[in-house]
C-alpha cells in the first residue's frame, strides 16, 4: 500500500479540514491546531481573517482543557501559522 503524503510547511505535515488545520505530526508529543474563525472574499479566493492557534499535548490521558498549552489569537492565516510553528518547534525542542 502507498503511503499517504501531507502537503508540509516547515518540513512537518499540514492537514485541513474545513476551517480547521492541524500543524505537526500525532506521533510527536505536541501538534498546533488552527480554527478560522472568518473569512473574507477576495475576486476568486477566500483569505482567512481571524484565526485561533492553539499549541495542543497529544497526550490522550490528559483532560481536553489541560492539553491546551498555548492559545492565541492572529489575523492572517500566514501569520498564525507562523506563530504556530515556532511555538512547536520550541516545545519539541524542550522535550528532547
Amino acid at each position: 500500500m502507498a503511503e499517504e503524503k501531507f502537503l508540509e510547511y516547515k518540513g512537518r505535515p499540514l492537514v485541513r479540514a474545513g476551517k480547521q488545520i492541524y500543524y505537526g505530526s500525532l506521533n510527536d508529543p505536541y501538534v498546533v491546531y488552527l480554527t478560522i474563525k472568518n473569512s473574507n472574499e477576495l475576486k476568486d479566493i477566500t483569505l482567512a481573517q481571524e484565526v485561533t492557534i492553539q499549541l495542543l499535548s497529544t497526550d490522550d490521558t490528559l483532560p481536553p482543557k489541560d492539553r491546551i498549552i498555548k492559545k492565541s489569537e492572529k489575523n492572517g492565516l500566514f501569520v498564525a501559522l507562523d506563530l504556530g510553528a515556532t511555538w512547536l518547534e520550541r516545545q519539541l525542542k524542550k522535550e528532547a
